[in-house]
């Protein structure tokens, strides 16, 4: 592999950073989560455990994210580390591509881990009340966790950004939690305000605003569709899934591809 180099000595940054340890520590949150939820609801408990698993996922995985990207990128510049990462004879792109792939990697395997967790306690709660209409785990299930994936990318593409051209791993903490944040939710507020315009003064003025986003940030929001999962129908899929998720797979290219050139330009002392 090209980044080999490059993603071996990553992944071991990685585990000394103890990214066992909060992996272990999420899924455990997750398999005690889960069944709570799920007895709080008499007549969908399969439904109401699989929706409080995704949103779990959904949550803690972007600060994992944030904590592997503070840990690999920004802190080999705060301890000076890079005068050894980039005194071998390899381009500096290497470098940082080697560090994203070993995240990407170790994302990719965790959220895979707590898919089949999460669908093994969704089974098991089906197990004891079978419900009209049960959670469908199968391609609509998959589905849901591949978008998950793809939202996480574009967090990590952004926060590999901000990690080479931020000064504090504190600015890409909030850069990328708050990029998401805003991503995920914003179409949903220019939907909440076309239904009903009285929820806030200057309606029109707001949403315009907020439609702005729409040319800065990737709808995130649109990339969310457990609804097909949680009930099993495909007709919950959002009309425009696809486009969503060509537009963020460019949109964390773009990314990178700044990152990349940051990097290149940038002057380490």
């Amino acid at each position: 592999m090209l980044f080999t180099p490059n993603l071996r000595p990553s992944l071991r940054l990685a585990f000394r950073a103890r990214f066992l340890s909060f992996s272990l520590w999420l899924a455990i949150a997750l398999a005690i989560a889960v069944p709570l939820a799920a007895n709080f609801s008499g007549r969908q408990p399969a439904t109401v455990g699989l929706d409080v698993g995704l949103s779990l996922i959904r949550l803690a995985l972007p600060v994992l994210t944030v904590l592997l990207l503070q840990e690999l990128v920004c802190r080999e510049f705060d301890r000076k580390l890079f005068l050894v990462s980039l005194t071998y004879p390899r381009p500096r792109h290497h470098f940082l591509l080697g560090r994203v792939a070993a995240i990407g990697v170790l994302l990719a395997g965790l959220l895979l881990i707590l898919a089949v967790l999460l669908a093994g306690l969704v089974t098991w709660i089906s197990s004891d009340y079978a419900q009209t209409t049960p959670p469908a785990l199968g391609l609509p299930y998959a589905l849901t966790i591949a978008f998950i994936a793809l939202d996480l990318l574009a967090g990590l593409a952004l926060g590999t950004l901000l990690a080479v051209v931020a000064s504090t791993p504190a600015f890409v903490l909030i850069g990328t939690l708050g990029f998401m944040l805003m991503a995920r939710s914003f179409s949903a507020i220019v939907a909440l305000l076309e239904r009903d315009s009285t929820l806030v003064s200057h309606a029109e003025t707001y949403q315009s605003s907020l439609g702005m986003l729409g040319l800065l940030l990737p709808d995130l929001g649109a990339l969310d569709v457990r609804m097909v999962a949680l009930y099993g129908h495909w007709s919950l899929l959002p009309a425009n899934w696809a486009q969503s998720a060509l537009a963020t797979l460019a949109y964390a290219a773009a990314l990178l591809g700044l990152a990349v050139w940051a990097l290149n330009r940038k002057r380490l002392a």
